[in-house]
C-alpha cells in the first residue's frame, strides 16, 4: 500500500484504507513533528536555515471536524485554513517585494557613488574605455531591472517596439493623410499638420537596408545615394517641373546638374532671367539689392536654392507632405535647408516680414481660390521691397488664352496683386515679377482689396493659426524695406537701433555672439571618434582637426539669439543650421530671421516636419532646463525619440546643461543605442556637455 500524503492533496488520486483512520493517523503525526519543531524552533541551526516557504507546502488544519471531503476523496482544508495560508502569502510576498526595492536601492545608489569617483579620478588620469562600458552595461541592467518590476507585459512591450515597422522609414508623425480623411478633412487640409496623441512614435526608425553615408559637401549637393531616399527610377524620369528635370539617374545614385544640354532652359539662365526682370546685371548682384533669405514654395528638389548658395543666399524650400518622391526628402538629402510646410488652411510657422523673396514655380496652387488668401499668406511673410518670382504655364495671359480657366487665373493674379499693393516689374515668357511696397500706408489709399488685419490678429509669430483674409504686418516695428537694411554678411549683426527693435541690448548680442565662437571652437574638436576610443580625451593639438565640411544639416533645438548659426559661419564652416524657437521659451525667431538667418516656431512635444535622417548634427543649449521647467505633455526620453529620428546615422549630438540634466540624458542615450560622453566644461562647473554619436544600424534586406 503506498503511503498516503499529508499536504492535503495528492494531484487528483484517491486515498486507500478507512477515512476516519486516515485522519487521526495524519493528526498525531502532525502533533508529534508540531511538538518537535517548537521544541527546536529557537535553536540556531533552525533560526538560519528558517523558510518562509516552509508553512505554505506543509501545514493543515489539526482538527477532523475543520475538513471535508470532496466528492473525488480529496481532502479540502476549511476556510480557517485558506485564510491563513493566504496571509502567510501575501507576507512572504511583501519580503519579495521590499528585497528587491532594497536591491535596487543599492546598487542605484552604488552606481551613483561610482560614477563621482570615475569623475572626480579622470581628472588626474586616463581611464581605459572598459570602465565606460561596464558603466553603461550596468546602466542598461538597472533600466531592465526597473522595467521588470513594472510587469512583464511593460516589458514584452518595450522589447517589441524597440525598431520602429518598415513603414517609418520615411514617415512624418503628424502628417497621416489616410487618417485626416478619415476624419472627414478635405479641401487639401488633410495635406496638413494633425498632431494628437496617436502620433508619437518612441521606437527607433532603421535605416534602409541599402543606406549610405551621404557625400559631403559640395560633392553630396549634386550626387546623393537613391536608396537614402524613397524615389524610384518611374518618379525621377517622369518628373515634370524646372527643378526636377535636371536630375540623371545613374545606377544607384542621382545626378543633378545646373547646365545640362538634354534641356532647353538651365538653372543658370533661369536664376540670371529673374536678376534681369528685378533690373540687376545677374544674380551676383541679388545680395547687394538686399536679398538674402529666399522662400521656395514647391521648390522640385532644390536645384535653385543650390544655385542661389554660390551666391551668398540663403533658400528655404517648403512643400507639403509626400509619401514617395518627397521634394523635401531629396532637398534635405543634397545638404540644403528645407521642411514640410502647407499654407492650404494654416498659416505657415514664419514670423510676419521674414523673407526677401518669395519664389513660386510650377507649383500647382489655386492661387485664384478663396479670394486670394494664399496670396494675402504670401504678402504677410513677403518683407517690404522684397520680390514674388511666379513661374507658371498660365502665368502669361496670351500664351494660355485659349483656356479660359487658365487666362482667369493670371488676370485674378494680376488684378490681385494690385490689391496688395504690388508693383508688377517685368514679365517674360511665363515668368512674372513683383515688388512689395515699402510704403505702409498704400493701403489705406485703396478703395478696394482685402482690409488691414487690426493689431490684435496681426500676430508677430503665428504658430499654425488659420489663414485670415486681411494684410498682415503692417502694425509690425519691423517694418523696414529691404533696401534700407545691411547688405549680407553686414546683416549678421545687428545694429543697436534694430536690437532696440526686438528689446535686446547691443551689448547682451555681442556678448553672446562672443561666447559662441569660444564654444565652437570646442564643439569642432569634439566631433571625432577619438573621444570614445580606448582612450577616452579632448583631441589635442597633436590630432587632426575635423574638416570644415564634417557635416552640413545642422539642427539647433533651442536657438536663441542665433549665436550657434553665427559662430559656425564665421568659422567658415561649410553648414546651414535650422534655427528652431521653443514655443516654451522666449521667442526670439524674428531676430534671428532679421539677422539673415532661416528658423522656425516648434512644440517640441510635437514631430518636427521633416524626414527621417535628415540632420548631420543636432545642437541644444539649454533646452532641457527649459523642457523640465515647464508642466509639459510629454517627456524627455519622447524629445530623445524625435532626436534620434531626426538624426542621420553616425551623426552627432551635443547637448549642454546642468550636470543632473545631463547625467540623466546620459542614461537615456544608452537606450538609444548611442556613443555618448559626458565632458567637463572647465569654465562653469554646474554645466557639463553630452556629446553623442549615433551609429549606423540598416534595417536587414529580405532574402530573395
Amino acid at each position: 500500500m503506498s503511503r498516503p500524503l499529508h499536504r492535503g492533496f495528492s494531484g487528483g488520486g484517491r486515498l486507500s484504507g478507512d477515512f476516519h483512520d486516515f485522519l487521526e493517523d495524519s493528526q498525531m503525526k502532525f502533533k508529534a513533528k508540531k511538538e518537535d519543531f517548537d521544541k527546536n524552533r529557537l535553536s540556531p541551526d533552525h533560526r538560519c536555515s528558517w523558510n518562509p516557504f516552509h508553512f505554505m507546502f506543509t501545514y493543515t488544519t489539526s482538527s477532523p471536524s475543520k475538513q471535508s471531503v470532496h466528492e473525488n476523496g480529496l481532502v479540502v482544508p476549511d476556510t480557517f485554513s485558506v485564510v491563513s495560508s493566504r496571509k502567510r502569502y501575501k507576507l512572504t510576498l511583501f519580503l519579495l517585494k521590499f528585497s528587491l526595492f532594497v536591491t535596487v536601492f543599492l546598487a542605484l545608489m552604488g552606481s551613483f557613488w561610482w560614477t563621482i569617483s570615475l569623475t572626480a579620478a579622470s581628472r588626474n588620469q586616463t581611464f581605459r574605455g572598459s570602465y565606460r562600458r561596464l558603466q553603461e552595461q550596468l546602466v542598461s541592467d538597472l533600466w531592465d531591472i526597473g522595467e521588470l518590476s513594472l510587469g512583464a507585459s511593460r516589458t514584452k512591450e518595450t522589447k517589441e517596439t524597440e525598431f520602429c515597422p518598415i513603414e517609418c522609414e520615411n514617415h512624418i508623425p503628424c502628417f497621416n493623410i489616410s487618417e485626416n480623411l478619415e476624419s472627414g478633412l478635405t479641401q487639401g487640409q488633410q495635406q496638413d499638420r494633425h498632431c494628437g496623441p496617436t502620433s508619437k512614435q518612441n521606437c527607433l526608425v532603421l535605416a534602409p537596408s541599402g543606406y549610405k553615408i551621404p557625400h559631403r559637401w559640395p560633392t553630396g549637393r549634386d550626387v546623393i545615394w537613391i536608396d537614402n531616399v524613397k524615389i524610384n527610377a518611374q518618379e525621377v524620369l517622369s518628373s515634370g517641373s524646372l527643378t526636377k528635370r535636371m536630375m540623371l539617374l545613374d545606377d544607384d545614385q542621382i545626378s543633378f546638374s545646373f547646365a545640362s544640354s538634354m534641356i532647353d532652359d538651365s538653372i543658370e539662365d533661369y536664376s540670371h532671367q529673374i536678376a534681369e526682370m528685378i533690373g540687376l546685371r545677374n544674380e551676383s548682384y541679388l545680395v547687394q539689392a538686399g536679398v538674402r533669405t529666399v522662400l521656395d514654395i514647391g521648390c522640385g528638389f532644390g536645384s535653385l536654392g543650390a544655385h542661389f548658395f554660390q551666391n551668398h543666399l540663403l533658400t528655404m524650400c517648403i512643400a507639403n507632405y509626400e509619401s514617395s518622391g518627397s521634394q523635401v526628402e531629396i532637398t534635405l538629402e543634397r545638404g540644403l535647408p528645407a521642411m514640410v510646410a502647407s499654407f492650404t488652411a494654416k498659416k505657415l510657422p514664419f514670423p510676419s516680414l521674414s523673407f526677401d523673396m518669395v519664389h513660386s514655380a510650377w507649383d500647382g496652387i489655386a492661387w485664384n481660390h478663396k479670394d486670394g488668401i494664399h496670396l494675402i499668406e504670401v504678402d504677410r511673410v513677403l518683407r517690404p521691397g522684397g520680390y514674388f518670382v511666379w513661374t507658371s504655364s498660365v502665368a502669361n495671359t496670351r500664351a494660355s488664352g485659349r483656356k479660359k480657366d487658365s487666362s482667369n487665373t493670371g488676370d485674378f493674379v494680376r488684378d490681385f496683386a494690385k490689391d496688395l499693393c504690388w508693383d508688377l516689374l517685368s514679365q517674360q515668357d511665363k515668368t512674372v515679377v513683383w515688388k512689395k511696397s515699402s510704403n505702409k500706408d498704400c493701403h489705406a489709399s485703396r478703395n478696394h482689396g482685402p482690409s488691414v488685419c487690426k493689431v490684435g490678429h496681426d500676430v508677430e509669430s503665428p504658430y499654425y493659426h488659420p489663414l485670415e483674409a486681411c494684410i498682415g504686418g503692417t502694425h509690425s516695428r519691423r517694418w523696414i524695406p529691404i533696401d534700407e537694411r545691411p547688405k549680407w554678411p553686414a546683416r549678421a549683426t545687428l545694429s543697436s537701433k534694430e536690437l532696440a527693435v526686438h528689446g535686446v541690448p547691443f551689448d547682451d548680442l555681442i556678448e553672446d555672439d562672443l561666447n559662441w565662437k569660444s564654444a565652437v571652437r570646442n564643439y569642432w574638436s569634439l566631433l571625432s571618434p577619438l573621444i570614445f576610443s580606448d582612450h577616452p580625451k579632448r583631441p589635442g593639438i597633436e590630432d587632426p582637426i575635423p574638416p570644415y565640411n564634417m557635416v552640413r544639416n545642422v539642427l539647433d533645438m533651442n536657438a536663441h539669439f542665433g549665436g550657434f548659426n553665427s559662430a559656425l559661419l564665421g568659422a567658415g564652416k561649410s553648414v546651414w543650421v535650422m534655427n528652431v524657437v521653443p514655443t516654451s521659451g522666449p521667442n526670439h525667431l524674428p531676430l534671428i530671421l532679421d539677422r539673415g538667418f532661416v528658423g522656425v516656431l516648434h512644440d517640441w512635444c510635437e514631430a518636427f516636419p521633416t524626414y527621417p535622417r535628415t540632420y548631420d548634427l543636432v545642437h541644444a543649449e539649454g533646452f532641457l532646463s527649459l523642457e523640465t521647467s515647464k508642466r509639459r505633455r510629454c517627456s524627455m526620453h519622447d524629445v530623445f525619440f524625435e532626436m534620434d529620428r531626426l538624426l542621420r546615422p553616425e551623426g552627432w549630438v551635443i547637448l549642454r546643461d546642468t550636470s543632473s540634466l545631463i547625467e540623466a540624458a546620459r542614461t537615456i542615450t544608452t537606450r538609444l543605442k548611442w556613443e555618448a560622453r559626458v565632458v567637463e566644461i572647465e569654465s562653469n562647473s554646474d554645466e557639463k556637455l553630452l556629446v553623442c554619436q549615433k551609429p549606423l544600424i540598416r534595417r536587414q534586406s529580405n532574402p530573395s
